[in-house]
């Protein structure tokens, strides 16, 4: 079981306090993730303060960018790999610039660069940046990917589609890492599709090990009718994580954290799925041996890859000290 970490690019006032991580401390947690043996790192992408968080919160979170955010990171770790967890394509409507980043950041990290796409968790946020804006964002999202996938691969791209437009670019360098690692996120059954037609990975989060196995089997009998091996693409779920010494105490602590308040705010959106789920049995929560069980379920399911768990705590010295519990006592135990 592969095992990585969330980092904090866009998580203050959502899974963290305000302020949370500096951008020293941004790349002192990656540090730590490659030092304590994890294959990854992976950050989310906002624009603009959701309003919970604006109501939570008298002064407005930090969010970094996470292209940038990577693009400063990498040159100071060697093997670590950096993921987005989720990079919202849709709110990047110039597809040919969102190329060329990813295609020089894919250079320049020396290959450690996985991209997992989605279309938003709050609509308020399209409300924001894109007024008036009306789209099938599911629809955009998975044109979005199939004009990367020209851009990544041919000579003089050019494409004419709904949303996207463009005519004989030459856009090099292509991507080091050929294909280049596209996953979709999300708990929709049209994100499993679409991982099965064109990705390489599946990003499902908060998904009970249940769910996911129903859904590893539609991923794989997907694949098989367009002729990909369903097998060799990652099923890589996103969890929350407290360990703690007794199942009591690691409860109370998540129950009291920003990351339980975030939770419940998805709930109308992309976790509306599991609405009725129990949060604390779905995510990794509990001792270490409880978590350890747990993870050994969810590779029963068919998961390959803890992808971007994130720890609950309330400052960078309380993360610190999960990432340790979770690499020194859980990770020897399903590696």
């Amino acid at each position: 079981m592969i095992s990585s970490v969330g980092l904090p690019t866009c998580m203050e006032g959502m899974m963290y306090p305000v302020p949370f991580a500096s951008p020293k401390q941004v790349v002192e947690l990656s540090k730590l993730a490659e030092d304590l043996g994890y294959h990854s790192v992976w950050g989310n992408d906002h624009m603009t303060t959701q309003k919970y968080v604006r109501d939570a919160f008298p002064v407005p979170p930090n969010f970094w960018e996470p292209l940038i955010t990577y693009a400063y990171t990498a040159p100071q770790t060697s093997r670590l790999v950096f993921g987005t967890g989720i990079l919202v394509l849709p709110m990047r409507r110039d597809i040919v610039v969102a190329a060329k980043q990813l295609a020089t950041l894919d250079h320049f990290s020396q290959g450690r660069l996985i991209v997992s796409v989605g279309v938003g968790a709050y609509r308020e946020e399209f409300n924001a940046l894109l007024p008036g804006f009306k789209a099938n964002r599911g629809e955009m999202m998975e044109e979005a990917v199939q004009a990367l996938r020209v851009l990544f691969t041919e000579r003089n791209a050019s494409w004419s589609g709904k949303y996207y437009q463009f005519k004989d670019v030459e856009m090099f360098p292509k991507p080091l890492q050929e294909p280049f690692p596209i996953y979709f996120g999300g708990n929709n059954i049209n994100a499993t599709i679409r991982s099965a037609k064109y990705g390489q990975g599946w990003m499902p989060a908060g998904m009970p090990a249940s769910q996911i196995r129903e859904r590893v089997e539609l991923l794989h009998e997907v694949a098989a009718k367009h002729g990909r091996d369903g097998s060799k693409l990652d099923v890589a779920p996103q969890l929350i994580c407290y360990i703690g010494k007794t199942h009591e105490e690691a409860v109370k602590r998540f129950e009291q954290s920003q990351m339980y308040h975030h939770l419940v705010s998805l709930k109308a959106s992309t976790l509306k799925d599991q609405a009725g789920a129990d949060m604390v049995k779905t995510n990794l929560i509990g001792s270490a041996e409880e978590v350890i069980q747990k993870v050994k379920g969810l590779e029963e399911a068919g998961v390959k890859h803890l992808c971007g768990t994130y720890f609950c705590a309330n400052s960078v010295s309380e993360l610190k000290d999960q990432m340790q519990i979770f690499a020194n006592q859980v990770m020897p135990h399903i590696a």
